[in-house]
């Protein structure tokens, strides 16, 4: 780290609750940085809308982060990751998606060469893990199948490993993954590591999962150092914003990042970015 500091906040957006679990890794690799989070909890899931809607929610969210005046922005959503990518281009300040870090992992990680990817419908439907991992690795087999029912199953905080509903759900969806003989599996939404134990469970130990918010809080790591842009608080506050209610994202939240973590939310009518 050089001498410079930049205390300006880490910014990162999800359609919901899911890219908590990014904010977790980030507080974990980067314990001193202030971290800005909007979920879009009044219009999640972003995953069964069209194209259309999710570049211009992708936007909005965007630019909800960019007015905080943050020095990095994450887009913590394999969705917008894989259909709206170029929510990047000329943003004043570096953007790291979640498809190409848990990509590179994918790809390194593999001792069979079959990797299974699951995510929402238009995660799967763009193809963007499939092309990740085969930039890396072109010889690698790649299964996928999209699992709409997960991101519903944890907003609602239906993600107990012993519960029968959730065992049942994940089963069904994982079953073609399972029968193609994969050895990694890429959750590919940032609900998804809501649910590995479960998914765990049904896939067995042998295979490796593949948690995108860990792959993109090392990302994130990364380029801090290489535009020297890391900061450094005593007291790390993180401030965390929501385009519907506040009550149950707070009671999720707390169950997800720990009774530890300092956060505050606040309620936001993002339609106005």
């Amino acid at each position: 780290m050089g001498d410079f500091l930049d205390n300006r906040a880490i910014g990162v957006f999800d359609s919901g609750l899911g890219g908590l679990t990014v904010v977790k890794q980030l507080m974990k690799v980067l314990p001193n940085e202030n971290i800005i989070y909007f979920g879009d909890t009044g219009r999640v899931p972003y995953g069964s809308r069209s194209d259309t809607a999710i570049r211009r929610y992708a936007g909005q969210d965007v630019n909800f982060l960019l007015s905080n005046d943050v020095k990095l922005v994450v887009a913590a959503c394999g969705t917008v990751s894989s259909v709206a990518p170029d929510v990047a281009d000329g943003l004043p300040v570096p953007f790291v998606d979640v498809v190409q870090p848990a990509a590179r992992v994918a790809a390194q990680s593999t001792r069979n060469g079959k990797i299974g990817v699951i995510g929402t419908a238009a995660t799967i439907a763009s193809g963007s893990f499939e092309r990740a991992v085969h930039a890396c690795n072109p010889e690698a087999q790649v299964v996928h199948n999209s699992c709409p029912l997960f991101v519903p199953l944890v907003e609602s905080g239906w993600f107990d490993c012993n519960d029968p509903v959730v065992i049942n759900t994940v089963e069904r969806y994982l079953q073609p993954i399972i029968d193609a003989g994969v050895d990694t599996l890429i959750l590919g939404c940032t609900h998804y590591p809501i649910l590995s134990d479960a998914i765990a469970s049904v896939m067995g130990e042998e295979v490796s999962l593949i948690n995108i918010g860990i792959a993109a809080a090392n990302t994130v790591a990364n380029i801090l150092d290489c535009h020297d842009i890391r900061g450094h608080h005593e007291h790390v506050k993180n401030h965390f914003f929501v385009s519907d209610t506040v009550r149950s994202f707070e009671q999720t939240a707390s169950i997800l990042l720990g009774e530890n973590a300092d956060f505050d939310v606040e309620h936001i009518d993002i339609e106005q970015y």
